[in-house]
């Protein structure tokens, strides 16, 4: 294609006396260059032109490159996200009214919706303008704009005053870097039509048309001459189109048919980016095999390392002590050592071994103190925050450093302006009028971020890329030997829908904006660009998330096309991988475990129950004193609830026995309840926002057990004791000790003694615990703490307490609870004896795997006889 356009350039320019070194050649984008110059070379020796080319340009390289950036004044839109949206918000905070209804949103976050909206629909405008010479044209186009605008009334009020805002802004700021185009004066213009109309190259050549002093202008349309942009399309030598069971047999595929291609010789490959998790996907399994990559694409700045850092930054400032946050930020923070990171890890965590509790505190001190810089500081101005950010990360740690050092960290530096000549100057009044706090720093951080690009760094001269990632419209007309067009599914390759935003299809067409339609035909022309390549591969999925996925509508079009043509494509075949035979390795379960000597000096329910269930899950968490790290801001949970009812009722039982006479207490239970609850939240430092879900249920909850509690107390029992922590020397567990903390002591008639456990569940599941007496490991450990004490069998009862049940707390008895203490007690003395003797403790691998938190470490997913 590129040898025939050249070709005919220059005898088009021959054939008007224009020498090739006076002539601009405009290509759609700037990948394109490359191809254009090589065909433009080859076409000037063949005409005896020598070395002599034409210009080869972009029209935005070539306005950069005709003089240097326009300088935009002041709170104008020049088209970059992070500032534009910085002058909107600004704008919307002092130009609209303030009483009840009005435009501006009561909340940063919807402010922060309204200035992208009013930024993207103005910086769209404004190219809009500049694709119209200065002068008399573009101010046509701006009346034009103006006359177009919806009338603001009905339910689109505010977006029709926005984008009214929008179109005010976007004149008043159309100036720019191409204007220069409309200037220059070449010996002729040759612009290359690829996938589309590019709307400032056609107004470039009508311009260099008009006038006494015209230019020859030539336009190269490699498109369909018709508007159907499937014309006269024919099928590539190789096609071929695979339909994959779902996303990662999708990418499995897609990186197979890459490495193939590169086994074959086909390369450069070029791999279109419709779905971006996809491509991620396919790029980490191409990486894998030292596939030389390059992403035409990017991805968003905010995904990468450098940015993570800076954002953790600033959530650990703003979050207190033993947060997630700060952990998080903490382990990629320089300055702290990884001794006493995990010493201070394990010590907010709530952990029995911290390893040096010292080392921790220092830690901790280190990092109040140099966060408290960005911590303790009320609302500033922007360039202000700018300003403490940047002497934060170049202080303990020098966190600039590693960003200066990093790719990805310099992308960040530049922009949230924090290198030196990063802001633009149009931006610096704004910066220093918008005043806000911490967490509104932080917000616009993460949103700049957000809005820029990453553009990894290009591979070396001396390794050239196998694979280019690009966008579909950044494919076409390249010279790849193989395209891969993965994601070819109704989702991710459908007809171009209306975008959110101010500008609406109507809003579009009266604009002169792409409207949904224009942008379908785009779409169709750049996949007839693709038939153009040696080898197309097309693959899609049959599901995503567990929904059918269809074609693409458009590639239906295309290969109906192709048949109508004469060459049709081949049918469409399910993708299977390419099975590869090995030797079987299966994992064995792992050899029993012996510890005579280091049995726990104490046992507590727990652990008991561990053994009871698998003795390597005991040896894991009672030998090896292994325990999960609790998050350390996890949402209010059930055992929170649980734990917060503990409490509350230790409380309130502490209180009212307190009360001169059982009348006088009965009177003020409710209030006592209620006041207990206060108390308990606030020693557990619970938050009235957290429980307000639990607060709600405990309305109901107070007057139901205070039910329950008299109906007891009519029968005799009395709360006696509450959160009970016993330590006893059984003599059949000997040299073992047996400790725990019994909820609840009740005293009843005739000196009997009930052990009540409390349980924020319903009562079926406590039934089921007491269906077998043998099986209940808690209140059997429970009553052999109080055996001890000599108590007679007979005296001795236990029961669990559902305090969740609507009607109100149930109470599920353990018959003869003594008895199953002795048997337990008996049996266990026999268990710890083998063990001491050297008895095995295997992974048993039944059903309690499923909820065992040492699965990982018995390795039991890769049991050779596993599930």
């Amino acid at each position: 294609m590129w040898h025939a356009l050249a070709a005919q350039a220059t005898r088009w320019l021959g054939s008007r006396g224009v020498p090739l070194r006076d002539a601009v050649v405009l290509v759609p984008y700037a990948a394109l260059i490359a191809p254009a110059r090589a065909a433009f070379a080859e076409a000037s020796r063949a005409c005896g032109a020598g070395a002599w080319m034409p210009r080869i340009e972009t029209p935005l390289t070539l306005a950069a490159a005709l003089g240097p950036p326009v300088e935009h004044d002041a709170g104008s839109c020049a088209g970059e996200p992070v500032a534009d949206r910085l002058h909107a918000a600004a704008w919307l905070r002092q130009s609209l009214p303030a009483e009840p209804g009005a435009l501006e949103p009561a909340d940063p976050a919807g402010l922060a919706r309204r200035a992208e909206q009013l930024a993207d629909a103005a910086a769209a405008l404004r190219l809009a303008l500049l694709a119209k010479p200065p002068g008399r044209l573009r101010a046509e186009r701006s009346a034009a704009l103006r006359a177009a605008m919806p009338v603001p009334q009905g339910p689109g009020a505010v977006e029709a005053v926005l984008l009214a805002a929008a179109g005010d802004w976007a004149s008043q700021s159309a100036v720019g870097d191409t204007d220069r185009l409309f200037e220059h004066r070449p010996g002729a213009w040759v612009a290359v039509q690829l996938a589309g109309r590019d709307e400032l190259t056609e107004a470039v050549l009508a311009a260099a048309g008009d006038g006494d002093d015209r230019i020859a202008t030539l336009r190269l349309v490699a498109d369909a001459a018709r508007d159907d942009a499937f014309a006269g399309v024919a099928c590539p030598p190789l096609l071929r189109r695979w339909l994959c069971a779902d996303f990662e047999s999708e990418a499995q595929a897609t990186a197979s048919e890459v490495i193939e291609a590169i086994a074959a010789g086909r390369v450069p490959v070029g791999l279109v980016a419709l779905d971006r998790s996809l491509v991620r996907r396919v790029r980490a399994l191409l990486e894998r095999r030292g596939v030389a990559l390059v992403d035409d694409t990017g991805w968003r700045l905010s995904t990468t390392v450098a940015a993570t850092r800076v954002a953790r930054l600033l959530r650990a400032a703003r979050a207190g002590e033993r947060s997630d946050e700060r952990l998080a930020w903490l382990k990629g923070w320089p300055a702290a050592e990884a001794d006493a990171l995990r010493s201070l890890e394990a010590l907010w965590r709530g952990s029995r071994f911290v390893p040096s509790a010292a080392a921790a505190e220092r830690l901790s001190a280190a990092c109040a103190a140099h966060l408290d810089a960005l911590r303790g500081v009320g609302p500033l101005a922007l360039a202000e925050w700018l300003s403490l950010l940047r002497a934060t990360l170049a202080g303990a740690g020098n966190e600039w450093a590693r960003l200066r050092a990093d790719a990805a960290g310099r992308q960040v530096l530049q922009a949230l302006w924090l290198d030196d000549g990063a802001m633009p100057g149009a931006a610096a009044p704004a910066a220093e009028q918008w005043h806000t706090d911490l967490a509104g720093f932080s917000a616009w951080v993460e949103s700049a971020l957000d809005a820029a690009t990453f553009v990894p760094p290009s591979l070396d001269e001396g390794a050239p890329a196998q694979v280019v990632i690009a966008p579909l419209a950044r494919i076409a007309g390249r010279p790849f030997a193989h395209v891969v067009l993965p994601a070819a599914d109704e989702r991710h390759l459908a007809p171009a829908t209306p975008q959110p935003g101010l500008v609406g299809p109507r809003e579009a067409e009266a604009l002169g904006l792409p409207t949904p339609a224009q942008r379908t035909v785009r779409q169709r022309q750049a996949l007839a660009q693709l038939m153009r390549s040696p080898a197309l591969t097309v693959l899609r999925r049959r599901v995503e998330g567990g929904a059918p996925l269809a074609a693409s509508p458009d590639l239906e079009c295309l290969w109906l096309a192709l048949a109508a043509n004469g060459a049709p494509a081949p049918d469409e075949v399910p993708w299977l991988p390419a099975i590869e035979r090995r030797a079987v390795a299966p994992v064995p379960r792992p050899a029993p475990t012996v510890a005579p000597a280091r049995l726990p000096a104490t046992l507590s329910a727990s652990r008991i129950e561990a053994l009871r269930a698998c003795p390597y899950r005991f040896f894991a968490r009672a030998v090896l004193g292994l325990e999960e790290a609790d998050e350390l801001a996890d949402p209010l949970s059930k055992r929170d609830y649980g734990n917060w009812l503990h409490v509350l009722l230790l409380g309130f039982h502490r209180q009212r026995t307190g009360s001169s006479s059982a009348a006088a207490a009965a009177s003020g239970d409710a209030a006592r309840l209620h006041a207990a609850a206060d108390a308990a939240a606030a020693e557990l430092g619970l938050g009235a926002d957290e429980l307000l879900p639990f607060r709600a249920s405990f309305d109901v909850f107070v007057p139901a057990y205070l039910r329950w509690l008299q109906a007891r107390e009519a029968g005799g029992w009395r709360w006696s004791e509450g959160e009970t922590a016993r330590e006893v020397a059984p003599p059949e567990l000997a040299p073992t000790r047996l400790k725990g903390v019994i909820d609840r002591i009740d005293s009843g008639p005739g000196g009997a003694l009930e052990v009540l456990d409390y349980k924020a569940g319903d009562t079926a599941a406590q039934r089921k615990r007491v269906r077998e007496p043998l099986e209940d490991t808690q209140l059997a450990v429970y009553a052999a703490l109080l055996l001890q004490d000599g108590r007679a069998d007979d005296k001795l009862r236990a029961a669990y307490v559902a305090l969740d049940e609507a009607e109100g707390p149930d109470t599920v008895a353990h018959e003869e609870v003594a008895r199953s203490a002795r048997t337990m007690l008996r049996h266990l003395g026999e268990e710890l004896a083998r063990i001491r003797a050297g008895a095995a403790l295997p992974a048993l691998g039944e059903e309690t795997c499923g909820y065992c938190e040492i699965r990982g470490l018995c390795r039991r997913d890769h049991w050779a006889e596993a599930g």
